[in-house]
């Protein structure tokens, strides 16, 4: 069952006006047939996979404890500053990048999200789909196409990581910004705000219908801030995005206008997918 919970409908006036504008070049009627409806969102450690890619490299090392020296020299919201530290030391310890893309291959899907996957992929005329991650380009896109699914996104947003010559992969953050609640190297809602400007001009003008956010951590909040009345966040739950957004619905704070429904499979979010295709 789709249960949504949400703050007071706000009438938003910008998409009228822009479908108003006559300066738009609007897309002809087969143009307009081929556009997706909907955009979803996903995030990608604890959510489309079940516990974080992270986590599962570092078990490659031979000794799972790492030294002091590296673990204590981690800074609160410098997390890819850390991480870029942990890879390093794993290369000097002699894990190799067939190591690192097993334990990555190896990680399993969080509960049915290969159903929901098959779910969209079914009803692709209607969805467009990107993943938003603070996790790294090579972990995303080496999981994405082990399990089949990487044709299914137009976009990965991450940090970029490859491996250099000296076998080492080397990670480094997708950008800065200034928002103060997300860490230095990511805020989502600044890639997604981005990401809406610039499909919206490629398609004539036209926004999405509805956008979908799909994540679980503290970073996930920042994002669903840029959400409308008529979008969904879909928050796992009992992690802290879900308790986040719950936090603001009960102070009844303007700040978040979307709908939340808590997730704890896929299976959840494609009955509310359902639903609301149904309700069209």
């Amino acid at each position: 069952v789709c249960q949504m919970t949400s703050p007071p409908l706000l009438f938003s006036l910008v998409v009228l006006s822009n479908l108003m504008d006559s300066s738009h070049s609007f897309p002809n009627s087969k143009e307009r047939k081929a556009m997706h409806r909907f955009l979803v969102l996903f995030d990608f450690d604890d959510t489309i996979i079940a516990e974080s890619s992270d986590n599962a490299v570092q078990r490659a090392s031979p000794d799972l404890q790492f030294p002091l020296w590296l673990t204590s020299s981690y800074r609160e919201g410098y997390y890819n500053e850390f991480m870029q530290k942990v890879l390093a030391y794993m290369a000097e310890q002699g894990v190799s990048k067939d190591s690192i893309q097993a334990a990555i291959e190896g990680i399993p899907p969080n509960r049915g999200f290969l159903d929901l996957f098959q779910f969209l992929q079914s009803h692709k005329q209607y969805f467009e789909m990107v993943v938003v991650s603070d996790a790294n380009m090579y972990f995303i896109e080496s999981w994405l196409k082990h399990e089949g699914v990487r044709h299914l996104f137009t976009k990965v947003f991450t940090n970029p990581a490859s491996f250099d010559d000296t076998g080492r992969l080397v990670l480094r953050p997708f950008h800065s910004h200034s928002c103060a609640r997300c860490p230095s190297n990511m805020c989502k809602q600044v890639i997604l705000r981005e990401y809406l400007s610039l499909r919206q001009k490629e398609r004539g003008g036209t926004p999405f219908e509805r956008v979908f956010y799909v994540g679980d951590g503290a970073n996930d909040m920042c994002p669903c801030l840029a959400l409308g009345p008529h979008d969904t966040a879909f928050s796992r739950r009992n992690f802290p995005m879900h308790e986040l957004l719950e936090e603001m619905q009960k102070s009844q704070t303007e700040m978040f206008k979307a709908n939340m429904v808590p997730w704890v499979s896929g299976e959840d979010i494609v009955n509310c997918l359902k639903k609301i295709m149904e309700e069209r």
